[in-house]
């Protein structure tokens, strides 16, 4: 086959192939040349899903007329000096313009500060237009309609409409939380506005950014995430181990105030959460890490959507270890959620089938007419008490100690456990978990703090005490080992078995004991006593993996973990054991001294808290 140079129509749709896979991508690079052109205000409206239509207005510095040929050419840019790996900007490729405009047709008006008058260029299927005057405001104003229009065949491979227009969304909600001093607007026919207000760059201005895009919510169940080593720097939010979702689609990860979704660092937040949430649950967090441009290489993927770290085991153990520090002091904190879940059981069947809830009946002494209280009398009452009780009770006075006798209806509908009668002790209730009350259906511990009800499962609360002790025993000390009759030779890949042997003295801290065995296996001499009988050829090759993908070997850490896991699950105070007032009360006071203890092993919650305040609202109060 003869070889010749392909047109640059035909190059620019190659390049938008890699570039431009949707209308969420249009968005997604046009927006970062905003944002690279300095606006402080960004506009976004779009059409049939981004495909009719996109619009970007900014306020940026804009384009003189002389440049706008240059802007729509490839590897044409004013972000890049010589040295590819300084880079300091979202764009840096010159790819974005030109790809867009070889498969829609865009058109540009563009002002510069100062200036008198617009120019705008329109490129049409990959022929560009000539410059021309036009009328507009400072800054620039791209639209591109009818993406794919020279390439219809791309147009098969698009999702519904709906599908187009939440992905456009999920973009520019992604580069909002990078920029939170930057106003953007998202409307359109095709969707529900959306409006972002400039907020100040701080940390309480980027918390209020983060509550506009990821929910209120999640503000009030995060975490302050910040840290710092060796010239990288994290900051952000994570949430609480009891607020969660059921897929990774809210973690934002940000490197430079770029967003990237990359695959080490959402491993890094599987291990920061590894034995706090379940397995088919997600954190949340908003993560953004600085560092030197050298250290971080963004030119690895056509859509800069993947990085690759200089030292990603750095990255990795700063990331799990700020996030693991902010979950041991962050004290005693319930999900709001749960709270949420609560109060919605416990609103009455009349409330939810449409009535009227008690909170808008008015105060005072007026009664629903719907609720008569004339010829009311208390034998004809269906609220009565038992009648073989007699009337000579209920006429001898009021609501005292003694007359409660009467009420009394046996241990079956009583409380397991009562803590006393009187007032529980304000130096308890002062506590996060305040004071123990009750105890109902042998497994739930009810407590009073000074603004708030907290419900207990006890068996959840011990069961994760048990295991932090159990975790503290097992790795305070090398583990104990077990030493193989002959040693197991593990055949690998020569560049498999260096890592695992790079890895030898860390892995001896947890009972495997292993060491080179020519250039392409190991030797396996001992194994961790708690593991028991092991399939020491799978085990090896397991860290094998882990190494190369993270370069940690937390694979046999996890294992020692789950068999404590175990241990304490069967170890701990089991449902259907009823507690003394006292126990109840040092179980609560262990779990306000034990890191992590707001969730069980298997990342359920261990306690709901229900404010006062909430309270009152059930009752009409407020």
């Amino acid at each position: 086959m003869t070889i010749r140079q392909l047109s640059d129509t035909v190059i620019n749709q190659i390049a938008a192939g890699e570039v431009i896979e949707r209308p969420a991508s249009v968005v997604k690079e046009l927006v970062e040349n905003a944002l690279d052109a300095g606006a402080s205000r960004i506009e976004v409206a779009t059409a049939g899903g981004g495909l009719s239509l996109i619009r970007i207005i900014d306020n940026g510095s804009g384009i003189t007329p002389g440049e706008l040929p240059l802007a729509v050419s490839r590897h044409c840019t004013s972000k890049l000096s010589e040295d590819i790996h300084d880079i300091r900007s979202l764009g840096f490729r010159g790819e974005a313009l030109p790809s867009i405009g070889s498969v829609a047709r865009l058109s540009m008006r563009s002002r510069t500060q100062g200036a008198d008058s617009a120019a705008e260029i329109g490129v049409e299927g990959g022929r560009v237009s000539s410059v021309r005057p036009v009328a507009a405001n400072p800054g620039t104003t791209v639209e591109v309609r009818d993406l794919f229009f020279a390439t219809p065949a791309r147009l098969k491979f698009m999702k519904t409409e709906r599908a187009e227009t939440s992905a456009i969304t999920e973009v520019v909600k992604r580069m909002a939380l990078a920029f939170p001093e930057v106003r953007f607007s998202l409307s359109g026919t095709d969707r529900n506005s959306l409006e972002l207000p400039s907020v100040s760059a701080d940390g309480d201005g980027l918390l209020r950014r983060i509550a506009q895009v990821m929910g209120k919510e999640f503000s009030e169940n995060a975490l302050a995430i910040e840290a710092e080593r060796e010239g990288v720097a994290l900051s952000g939010y994570a949430s609480i181990p009891s607020f969660t979702r059921g897929n990774a689609m809210q973690q934002y990860f940000y490197v430079n105030g770029r967003p990237v979704r990359d695959k080490q660092l959402a491993g890094a937040i599987r291990g920061a959460y590894m034995d706090a949430l379940p397995r088919d649950r997600h954190a949340v967090v908003a993560l953004f890490l600085s560092l030197d441009p050298a250290l971080v290489d963004v030119n690895v993927h056509p859509a800069k959507a993947d990085v690759r770290f200089r030292d990603p085991g750095l990255v990795r153990g700063l990331i799990v270890g700020a996030i693991r520090h902010a979950l041991e002091t962050s004290g005693m904190r319930a999900s709001t959620s749960g709270a949420e879940a609560m109060l919605s059981a416990f609103r009455s069947p009349e409330t939810e089938a449409g009535s009227a809830p008690a909170a808008a009946w008015p105060r005072g002494n007026y009664v629903p007419a719907d609720r008569p209280a004339r010829d009311w009398s208390l034998e004809r009452s269906p609220t009565r008490p038992l009648d073989s009780f007699g009337t000579a009770h209920r006429t001898e006075g009021g609501f005292s100690a003694p007359r409660q006798e009467t009420f009394d209806v046996g241990p079956g509908l009583s409380a397991d456990a009562r803590a006393g009668i009187e007032e529980a002790p304000p130096e308890l209730t002062r506590n996060p978990l305040g004071a123990a009350r009750a105890q109902v259906h042998e497994n739930y511990i009810v407590a009073q703090t000074e603004d708030s009800l907290v419900i207990v499962d006890q068996h959840a609360a011990h069961e994760r005490l048990v295991y932090e002790a159990l975790k503290e025993a097992l790795h305070s000390r090398p583990l104990p080992s077990q030493m193989l009759l002959m040693p197991e030779i593990v055949d690998l890949p020569e560049e498999d078995a260096e890592r695992v042997a790079s890895h030898a003295e860390f892995l001896a801290r947890f009972g495997l004991g292993l060491e080179r065995f020519g250039p392409g296996a190991i030797a396996v001499r001992e194994t961790p006593s708690m593991l028991g009988k092991v399939d020491v050829p799978q085990l090896v090759r397991d860290l094998a993996d882990e190494i190369a993908e993270h370069d940690t070997a937390d694979t046999l850490k996890e294992r020692i973990d789950h068999i404590a896991a175990t241990m304490a699950c069967h170890g701990s105070v089991r449902s259907g054991r009823r507690l003394r007032p006292e126990e109840m009360n040092a179980l609560l006071r262990q779990m306000e001294a034990t890191p992590g203890s707001g969730t069980c092993n298997h990342g359920r919650p261990t306690y709901i808290e229900l404010k006062l305040s909430d309270i009152e609202k059930l009752f009409g109060r407020r």
